[in-house]
């Protein structure tokens, strides 16, 4: 009776670990803009490559699948999401858009809809969202840049979603860490936009 009941404990931790083996990693999409992309960089240089040398190290079980396109708006994002997570099957979805949509000069309220559409669809698909803030050059209006900074604080509150609150902190206000067109950040800027992140990527990856 006692080598049957062995036996079978044995079975049941054979079978277990052969599924945790077989089981696909776990994996973080990210949904971003040209600052994401590794606009003006050379591959393997931007702050997603440092990521997934980062989770090789930290957590080997996860992996990046980087979805983000120079110039993507908002309304690209919410149409291409869909189904990236139907064929991704992702757990972490970072949203890294919204940038293009104020520096065009776009509604608002059309990028917050937007924003918030990827939020709950994401969310639909049973992954955890973190919403990645940004914030754009006061000659676009105080109140514009204000009300565009304002709405990721809101929609991660409303949302229940984790949130950076703004991607370029310790980065915009100097001029060395970025490219010579003033706007995308350089290779040395790619480890401080990390940081920014990993602060609030972390704790979803427990």
């Amino acid at each position: 009776m006692v080598m049957v009941f062995a036996l079978a404990c044995l079975s049941v931790l054979y079978t277990t670990n052969s599924m945790a083996q077989n089981n696909p990693h776990s994996k973080i999409l990210i949904l971003g803009d040209s600052l994401s992309a590794e606009y003006g960089l050379a591959r393997g240089t931007g702050w997603v490559a440092l990521l997934e040398k980062r989770l090789s190290q930290q957590y080997p079980q996860w992996r990046v699948m980087n979805a983000s396109i120079s110039g993507e708006t908002t309304a690209g994002g919410q149409t291409r999401l869909g189904p990236l997570l139907k064929n991704q099957k992702p757990q972490i979805v970072v949203i890294e858009l919204g940038a293009n949509d104020a520096l065009r000069g776009l509604q608002l309220p059309n990028t917050e809809k937007n924003l918030k559409q990827m939020i709950q669809l994401s969310q639909s698909s049973g992954a955890q969202v973190l919403l990645v803030g940004m914030r754009i050059p006061p000659n676009y209006g105080i109140e514009y840049t204000q009300r565009f900074f304002n709405l990721f604080g809101k929609l991660a509150e409303s949302e229940k979603v984790k949130h950076v609150p703004f991607f370029l902190e310790k980065v915009a206000d100097k001029i060395e860490l970025f490219q010579a067109d003033r706007i995308h950040p350089n290779e040395k800027a790619q480890s401080i936009m990390l940081e920014n992140v990993w602060g609030q990527l972390k704790p979803l990856l427990q």
